[in-house]
Parts: structure tokens; C-alpha cells; sequence
């Protein structure tokens, strides 16, 4: 079934694909795919945790070795770039091999990255090149698990059961890496490095074998089919589904303004909270924990929000939302109005990503899987630190309230698009199950 916002003739398996020699795995019965469920928001609630801490810890292991701004911000920048650069690739790596192998793969680079640290930590050996090089190999590994592990969803879970593992996905993305992980971060940092390091390397070790409990196959092409092509021919080929498809090209580009908005309100927050609100650190901590409540709040309510507004309306109250949190601090700065929109923003921004999963699940072939959702986590990590350049440009050039009155002004941009594109008739044409090529 082909979707009716397509541009142009209807679409063909893609030219660089040979058939394969079987059809693809069906989808798990209800019992694996409840099992499997509970395995991957396990896993990704353990390792997103974990990742949360190193965001936190190694930035703090390099001021005890630097005074220079730059220098810290680029061990954060390290962790990070590795979207910008790898995901393209990552993802064509994630639509040729076993997506569960690539998952042990990322964890065993992420031990061993934590090892290294470890022992230069302990033997006076840590130095700046270190912490860059392994905060390198801990964000290549972050795009290779989350990648494989988005893929793994219509391979291991009935179409029944998705709206469900997609919120409970979403909901631990957002709890651990970015409201837990971070907040235990700084406790274990605070007990000492080799606690914070040893941690996370228990808690990388415990989630390779959480995954020996997943059932089924996972490897996107069965058979002898093999992929063709180079792997730049590949990537162009994933880019080209994702740009000819009006409705998956909209929520890419959606997603990058709220991405920004979203890498504008971390970056900028801290200096507007404290210089212009004049919040303590509690104060602050209290307002970092609307942004994660309002996340939590959103997994959880996802499936009667879509149930009460559908998901068109469901996703558009992502659109206010995000507008909401950039907007608040521009109108005024009592503390409960701008966590209000913090809450907004965490919330929309959960049923946003549930939603999306679950549309691309059912328009994107199981072997482009893994190249979609790197070109779609492209637009939207990658744009996190491009919105958090752009803000201090603005608030240097200008002021902290214009620069984000001006990503708020972005984000209500995106409302005739959207209603355009993302239209009760485009929505009733995505199939029921995820689409499989021919």
C-alpha cells in the first residue's frame, strides 16, 4: 500500500537492492513481542543512563585538567559530533548486518572505552587527547546502538504492540539520558572518578547480556540478497526515500527546527537562569526537572492523547509546546511560568517522537530502516548543536529574550507546513503494518 503523499509515480524497491532470496522476518507473536519489548526499554534505559553519566563526568574530569573553556567544551563536543559525521554511515552498517550483533558491538567498544579511562584515571594517565579519544569512541558507539536499536522495533515487536514500546522507549531515551543520567552523573562524579567510570562500565557490561533475552532474528536482509552499490551510492539511496516521501520529508525538517529549539533552550538556560532570573542551583535543578517530568508525563499519556486528539493533533501539540518553552522566557522570568513551558516542551516532544516512530515504522522498508532513522536522528541531534551555536550568536549580537523570541517565531513557522502536509487523508494512507519491499 502505497502512501497518498507521495511525490510523484508510486514507489519502486530501491534500484540498488537485489531482491532477497526469502521474505523478510514476519513480525513476533504477541508473547516475543512483549518480551522483546521489555528487553529493549530495559536496555535502553540501562545504557542511555550510563550515557547520560559520561555526558556529565567527562566534562567535569577535563576542568580538573584545563581552565580554558574551549578545551572542556570540545571533550562535550566529542560525544556528540559523531551524529553529524557518522550517522549516514552508521546506518548503512544497521541495514546490512544483525542489528542485535551491532547493539553487543556498540556496548563492547563502550566497556572498552570506559576501561581505558579507567586505568589512566587510576595511573595519574589522563590527560585531554585521552578524554577526546574516548569520548570519540563513546558517541560513535551511541549512534551505532541507538540506530540498530530504532531499526530492531518492527523486527522484534507485532504491530499491535508498537504504540506501546515506542512510548516506553521514548519515555526512558528522555528520563535517563537526559534527566537521570545526568543528575547521578554528578553524584558519582562528586564520590570519586573511578566510581563514576566503574559505574558506567557495570552498567555497559549488565546490558550486553539483557540482550541475549531478545527472540527472533534481526538481520535485514535474509537469504542471499546482499546490497549493491557503494556505500556513499547507499546513503544517497536512503536520503532519496526519505526526500521523495512529503510526509516523512516534513517531520525530518519539522524535527529540525524543534530540535534547535531544544539545543538553543539547554545551552542558553543555565545563563538565563542565573543571570537574568536570579535562581539558585535548586531553583535551577527544579526547573531542569519540569523539562524531565513533562517528558515522563508525555510516555505515559501518549496512547489516550492520540486516543482523545488523533495523531495529527497529538504531534501539533508538540509544535505549541516547543514554542511554549523557547517562548516563556521572553515574556517573563517567574520560575513557574517558564517551568511550565519546559514541562510543555518535555512532553510534546515525547509525543512527537512516539508518533513519528510509529509512522515511519509503517512507510520505511525493513532494510532502510536503519538508513532512515540515521538521516532522521541527523536532523534532529544534529541540529542540537547547531541551535545551540546560533542562540549565543543571537543573544551576543542582540540579547537573551530576542534570540529566543526568534526560535519560538521558527518553531510557529512550521504550523502551515505542517497542517498542509500532515492531513487527515495522508495520515489514513500510512499502513496499518510497516511497509516491506516487493
Amino acid at each position: 500500500m502505497e502512501s497518498a503523499d507521495v511525490d510523484g509515480a508510486a514507489m519502486t524497491p530501491p534500484a540498488t537492492m537485489t531482491p532477497p532470496a526469502e521474505a523478510p522476518p514476519s513480525p513476533q507473536p504477541p508473547a516475543a513481542g512483549s518480551r522483546n519489548t521489555l528487553v529493549l526499554v530495559v536496555f535502553t534505559a540501562v545504557t542511555n543512563l550510563a550515557d547520560g553519566v559520561t555526558k556529565v563526568a567527562l566534562p567535569l574530569l577535563a576542568t580538573q585538567l584545563t581552565d580554558s573553556p574551549a578545551k572542556v567544551s570540545g571533550v562535550a563536543l566529542t560525544l556528540t559530533l559523531p551524529w553529524l559525521l557518522a550517522a549516514l554511515h552508521v546506518g548503512v552498517l544497521v541495514d546490512r548486518y544483525d542489528r542485535r550483533r551491532l547493539l553487543w558491538v556498540a556496548n563492547t567498544v563502550r566497556i572498552a572505552a570506559i576501561a581505558a579511562l579507567l586505568v589512566a584515571a587510576l595511573g595519574d594517565g589522563m590527560s585531554l587527547a585521552v578524554l577526546y579519544v574516548g569520548g570519540t569512541a563513546l558517541g560513535v558507539a551511541e549512534v551505532i546502538a541507538l540506530t540498530s536499536a530504532a531499526a530492531m522495533v518492527p523486527m522484534a515487536v507485532p504491530p499491535e504492540g508498537r504504540d506501546r514500546a515506542n512510548a516506553w522507549l521514548a519515555g526512558a531515551e528522555t528520563a535517563c539520558n537526559e534527566f537521570c543520567g545526568p543528575f547521578v552523573g554528578g553524584l558519582l562524579v562528586a564520590a570519586g572518578t573511578s566510581v563514576a567510570l566503574g559505574a558506567t562500565g557495570v552498567a555497559y557490561v549488565a546490558a550486553m547480556g539483557i540482550l541475549v533475552l531478545l527472540v527472533g532474528r534481526f538481520t535485514p536482509l535474509s537469504g542471499t540478497g546482499q546490497p549493491v552499490g557503494t556505500v556513499n551510492q547507499r546513503i544517497a539511496e536512503g536520503l532519496r526515500f526519505l526526500w521523495r516521501h512529503r510526509l516523512l520529508r516534513l517531520m525530518a525538517l519539522s524535527v529540525g527546527v524543534l530540535a534547535s529549539c531544544w539545543g538553543a533552550w539547554l545551552a542558553l538556560m543555565p545563563l538565563m537562569a542565573t543571570k537574568t532570573m536570579g535562581l539558585d542551583a535548586r531553583q535551577y535543578g527544579v526547573l531542569l526537572s519540569a523539562l524531565g517530568a513533562g517528558g515522563l508525563i508525555g510516555a505515559l499519556t501518549v496512547g489516550p492523547v492520540n486516543r482523545l486528539l488523533g495523531r495529527r493533533w497529538s504531534m501539533f501539540a508538540d509544535l505549541l509546546g516547543t514554542a511554549a518553552m523557547v517562548a516563556a522566557p521572553v515574556v517573563t522570568t517567574r520560575l513557574w511560568v517558564v517551568a511550565a513551558g519546559a514541562f510543555l516542551g518535555g512532553m510534546g516532544g515525547i509525543l512527537w517522537t512516539v508518533n513519528s516512530r510509529i509512522i515511519s515504522q509503517r512507510l520505511v522498508p525493513t532494510e532502510m530502516m536503519g538508513r532512515y532513522n540515521a538521516a532522521a536522528r541527523l536532523f534532529s541531534w544534529g541540529a542540537m548543536p547547531l541551535g545551540a551555536g546560533l542562540v549565543g550568536l543571537l543573544a551576543e549580537v542582540f540579547d537573551m529574550r530576542t534570540a529566543f523570541a526568534c526560535f519560538a517565531v521558527a518553531t510557529l513557522l512550521i504550523i502551515v507546513p505542517f497542517l498542509r502536509t500532515v492531513t487527515p487523508a495522508a495520515l489514513a494512507a500510512v499502513p496499518v503494518e510497516h511497509k516491506q519491499s516487493s
